[in-house]
């Protein structure tokens, strides 16, 4: 009921919604993402849809855009976040097959760590039954990646070996997990040594911890001849070793520049050092050598929805029959942003670091899985 105001005339409008968003300001350290309270209400435009979301998911590439390391980032000032998952608001002119209310996972290339978004429909799924909201906001960039690098590129086949970096993270998580629906596979997984116990409790059969050994070495101790994959996330020097422990018909797939990552600010030298170190290698080469390199860049990929949404099909199935399971390290409230953030730059985290825009009052903050 509109009420009337004193002298007959009608109400003052009533002030727009406010929502909570994460926003970078300029390039640099933890400080730099900041929450901002923002107002108005989401209109989707014609094949969108208004999220509110519940849950992000922190990537690698989020700390390389907070340093200026990311090409595809939008102009600054901008909300980062590439995954999110949350329930639908409102729905854009001609969006079928969701409703107000359904539970979404969130695709993007940036603007997810804020309350409320709008998106493109085809580039949300439904999330599956009995999903939490921050298992969806740990499944579609790490899986995705994991899927299409171990299966569309790696051909990834029983009685394979295959070496890990960062085994511990995100997407090396997912491709652990990954790895065990595929019979008798061999994973190496590199780490550092205090979470050796959760990666073997996962499958990997040989932790190395990289900080004090030589992984090379230790891979080729136990399969003197190297491996038939190699995940590489790291860049620099690390491809070219990568590339080394290759048997006969091995495959690289390098998906990442991690070693750019030294401390909170954009690191001259580690660019200088990991462009200076870069892998290259040309075709006559590879034609001698029977090794195959591929490169994977799932922000590249956001024109090819009907590839990505037949990988997420596969993907939701897996987790529907109990094979995959998102693995949640911590959660952390928005005004905890420079916390969550570190948490992963020093590689504190053993799976996934979420954000959410409020914690609910009574849950701690470490996850038990």
């Amino acid at each position: 009921e509109q009420q009337q105001a004193a002298g007959g005339g009608d109400a003052p409008p009533a002030e727009p919604p406010q929502y909570r968003a994460l926003v970078l300001s300029g390039f640099g350290g933890y400080e730099k993402v900041k929450v901002q309270v923002r107002r108005g209400e989401p209109s989707p435009r014609p094949g969108e849809l208004a999220v509110r979301v519940r849950a992000c998911g922190l990537n690698f590439a989020d700390l390389l855009a907070r340093q200026g390391l990311y090409d595809r980032l939008p102009p600054l000032p901008v909300s980062p976040g590439m995954e999110g998952a949350g329930t639908v608001l409102a729905l854009g002119e001609g969006v079928t097959g969701r409703q107000v209310g359904d539970k979404v996972m969130v695709l993007a290339r940036a603007g997810l760590w804020q309350e409320v978004v709008t998106v493109p429909a085809n580039q949300t799924y439904l999330m599956p039954e009995g999903m939490s909201f921050e298992e969806a906001a740990s499944f579609l960039v790490n899986y995705i990646t994991a899927y299409m690098i171990l299966f569309d590129f790696g051909n990834l086949r029983p009685n394979q070996s295959i070496l890990i970096h960062m085994a511990a993270g995100g997407v090396g998580t997912a491709a652990v997990q990954l790895c065990k629906t595929v019979e008798n596979v061999t994973i190496f997984g590199t780490a550092s040594a205090s979470k050796h116990d959760a990666l073997r409790e996962s499958g990997v059969a040989h932790p190395i911890d990289y900080r004090s050994m030589d992984y090379v070495e230790e891979v080729r101790k136990i399969s003197p001849k190297g491996v038939d994959i190699v995940l590489d996330p790291l860049g620099g020097s690390d491809t070219s070793k990568a590339f080394s422990l290759l048997k006969p018909m091995g495959k690289l797939i390098t998906y990442g520049v991690a070693n750019l990552l030294t401390g909170q600010k954009k690191n001259l030298m580690a660019m200088a050092k990991t462009w200076w170190n870069q892998f290259s290698i040309n075709a006559l080469q590879l034609l001698h050598l029977n090794k195959a390199v591929c490169g994977y860049n799932l922000g590249y990929m956001d024109e090819e929805f009907e590839l990505i949404e037949g990988v997420v099909a596969k993907l939701v199935s897996l987790y529907n029959q109990g094979k995959i399971k998102p693995k949640i390290d911590s959660v952390w409230p928005f005004e905890q942003v420079a916390d969550a953030m570190r948490q992963m730059q020093e590689k504190k985290n053993v799976g996934k670091v979420v954000l959410v825009p409020e914690l609910p009052k009574e849950e701690p903050k470490k996850e038990e899985n």
